[in-house]
């Protein structure tokens, strides 16, 4: 879950809320001001009314129903339809987070330390190498780290980084699994969800001028390519492309972290909710 940091507001040179596009925002001009009022209309912030926090909400709530259904519903393919809502909001959490966080360090390590200690509980509980999506995450987080290098260097070391990155994802996505057979190891969503947050970061390179509300817009877009790419790859029974529904949800975000203070539950939801789904499956 990302790290709650305080939202900063854009350039103070920036124009009214209102303006979706600025001048700034295409390079090659194809837009200058304005777009024409029929061209996104509802995108500016004082349109969007979903805060960081209900979405985190609404994503853990997703994120139960799922697990519900796995281990005790089983042929209930709904719950697992609703729990395609779960991944892709996180993980638009999770690139907001490397965008604000002020300790990366402690960021990566809360992920980290949490997934080692719930793949210890897996293993020696249910004999299990799979790999819980914080394990996703932790990876997601570290190839975020190699893009941002790699964009404020601008040099040999910042691609290789980069480059590293994606070589690390891809062999513990696809080369790991092959190794461990005939072990189940595999990672929850595979390559594609590894490069989600990725795919949602990327506005902040690729338009770093260009309005808040926009780079949004732009990083929901790629989110989108990329959950099709996960379908593709990772079906879970047919039901993963309803993951696409997430896409209206999310352009309902409006930048802001919301009243109250989140920090810290996931960190203690996700493990405590998974012991007691799979307690109460011990008593049916």
């Amino acid at each position: 879950m990302p790290r709650e940091a305080t939202r900063e507001t854009d350039s103070a040179t920036e124009r009214p809320e209102g303006d979706v596009f600025g001048p700034e925002t295409f390079a090659l001009g194809a837009f200058r001001g304005r777009p024409p009022p029929s061209l996104l209309p509802k995108l500016g912030y004082n349109t969007r009314s979903m805060t960081g926090n209900q979405l985190k909400i609404l994503a853990l709530l997703a994120m139960t129903v799922d697990h519900i259904g796995v281990v005790i519903f089983p042929q209930v393919t709904v719950l697992r339809i609703i729990g395609r809502l779960a991944y892709p909001i996180f993980a638009y959490m999770i690139a907001e987070g490397c965008f604000y966080t002020h300790d990366k360090k402690r960021y990566l390590g809360g992920i980290v330390a949490l997934g080692a200690a719930c793949q210890l509980v897996y293993f020696f509980a249910l004999g299990s190498l799979e790999q819980s999506i914080l394990s996703t995450f932790a990876l997601s987080i570290v190839t975020v780290y190699a893009v941002q290098l790699a964009d404020s260097r601008r040099d040999v070391r910042g691609t290789l980084a980069l480059a590293g990155a994606l070589a690390l994802d891809a062999f513990v996505c696809w080369g790991l699994p092959s190794l461990l057979r005939p072990s189940d190891f595999s990672i929850d969503y595979g390559f594609w969800g590894v490069l989600l947050p990725v795919l949602s970061y990327l506005p902040h390179v690729l338009v770093p001028a260009a309005k808040r509300s926009f780079r949004h817009v732009l990083a929901v877009a790629l989110m989108g390519g990329g959950l099709v790419l996960v379908a593709l790859t990772v079906p879970v029974g047919g039901t993963q492309w309803w993951g696409l529904a997430t896409v209206p949800l999310l352009l309902l975000y409006n930048g802001k972290r919301g009243t109250w203070k989140m920090k810290h539950l996931f960190y203690i939801y996700y493990p405590a909710h998974l012991v007691i789904i799979y307690g109460i499956s011990l008593l049916l």
